[in-house]
């Protein structure tokens, strides 16, 4: 599915809202100069694995083009880098029947510079912030407090992701460097080793909850050398190995938010779907945006869908083909069917077998003898009658 004649889609990121609904934010701009750039909002339908046709909400800017858009993990907030220097907040606020941006006022990220990255941690409790510049923030949200306030970090942020648990921020350079930040105390974790040949471009950590890698697309100068995918380990953060996936440049890599497959989007418009688990494409859209450098892409929070934006192409919904995840009330049902059956047989064994509990009562043999014998404690004669100790 794909947006047309909506502008120059430069940024987007998929919403999931606490009632389960599905959003999409895409940030615009137009070649006139009558038109002003905007944040849109529109609604997701999964039956048809669409965009609604028009926006649901949306917000005009004054000044500046949108870079980069960082949504909340609660998705009520939103936060959009803009080309004039500052990173506009937002929360979205439904009412009855309709949906507003209302802008929120953020001192702490006004007037810091174009913002190349922008991300929240999964906990949703802190706000990276990578500039053109090299500049690295990294806040506590929602106080604003500064964790880290760094210059110098990088000479400019081309990446960055947090990891699961949110203790770890990698960043990733335009000369090839990477670096890994302690997200809590700010403090340098390390920096990934490199061949003089070699460039890290891409980063992003895994999400299973039982694999802590780190991620990396990594370009060689070598002749004919295709670029390579690199797995770090975490706990040393040392190479573990390395795998030829899209064999082709790299423009953005990310993970599903349940892990098990990670997305790379090539500099030329195609897309490739990786399960995480045995490091095998599963999906292949090639020149899904033909000829262009694919600028966002990310993992739909409720299906196994993709949003990938250009600006030469705009924004587009791919179904992905994998394998079908199993939902809850599936397996719920595969569960009360079992029972079922069970239920059914054994009443099928039991109304159909010879069973010693379904011998005739008058053939059964009398107990009266043994009654006698024993007597009767309720009517007992016994002289002494029941002790009392």
């Amino acid at each position: 599915m794909e947006l047309q004649n909506v502008g120059i889609v430069s940024c987007g990121k998929w919403i999931k809202r606490p009632d389960k609904a599905t959003l999409a934010v895409l940030g615009k701009s137009y070649n006139s100069s009558n038109a002003k750039s905007k944040l849109e909002i529109f609604s997701f339908d999964s039956k048809t694995s669409s965009l609604s046709s028009s926006p649901i909400a949306e917000h005009e800017f004054e000044d500046g083009e949108p870079v980069s858009i960082a949504v909340h993990p609660d998705g009520d907030q939103i936060i959009c880098a803009t080309s004039s220097g500052d990173c506009k907040l937002f929360e979205l606020c439904v009412e009855e029947k309709s949906m507003k941006l209302l802008p929120r006022e953020a001192p702490s990220l006004q007037g810091v510079g174009l913002q190349t990255c922008i991300e929240f941690s999964v906990d949703g409790c802190k706000l990276g912030v990578g500039g053109e510049d090299g500049h690295l923030r990294i806040l506590e949200w929602p106080s604003l407090r500064i964790i880290l306030d760094e210059p110098n970090a990088q000479k400019s942020f081309k990446d960055m992701d947090f990891s699961l648990d949110s203790e770890f921020l990698a960043s990733t350079s335009t000369e090839g460097s990477a670096r890994v930040w302690n997200a809590n105390d700010g403090v340098t974790v390390a920096t990934l080793k490199r061949n003089p040949n070699e460039k890290i471009e891409l980063c992003c950590f895994s999400k299973d909850g039982t694999k802590p890698f780190l991620f990396t697309t990594v370009q060689r100068a070598a002749a004919k050398a295709k670029p390579i995918t690199v797995v770090w380990d975490m706990s040393t953060w040392d190479r573990i190995g390395h795998k030829v996936l899209l064999a082709k440049p790299a423009s953005v890599i990310t993970t599903s938010q349940d892990g098990k497959y990670l997305a790379l989007g090539s500099k030329d418009g195609d897309v490739c779907v990786i399960e995480v688990k045995t490091m095998r494409i599963n999906h292949w859209s090639k020149r899904l945006h033909p000829g262009t450098s694919i600028a966002a892409l990310e993992f739909c929070p409720s299906e196994r869908i993709v949003l990938t934006t250009t600006k030469e192409w705009g924004a587009k919904v791919t179904q992905l083909t994998v394998p079908v995840d199993w939902k809850d009330w599936q397996i719920y049902s595969i569960l009360g069917l079992m029972l079922l059956v069970s239920a059914i047989a054994f009443y099928i064994f039991y109304v159909m077998s010879d069973s010693f509990w379904q011998v005739p009562t008058a053939h059964q043999p009398s107990t009266a003898h043994i009654d006698s014998f024993l007597g009767d404690s309720l009517s007992s004669e016994d002289p002494f009658g029941p002790l009392d100790l």
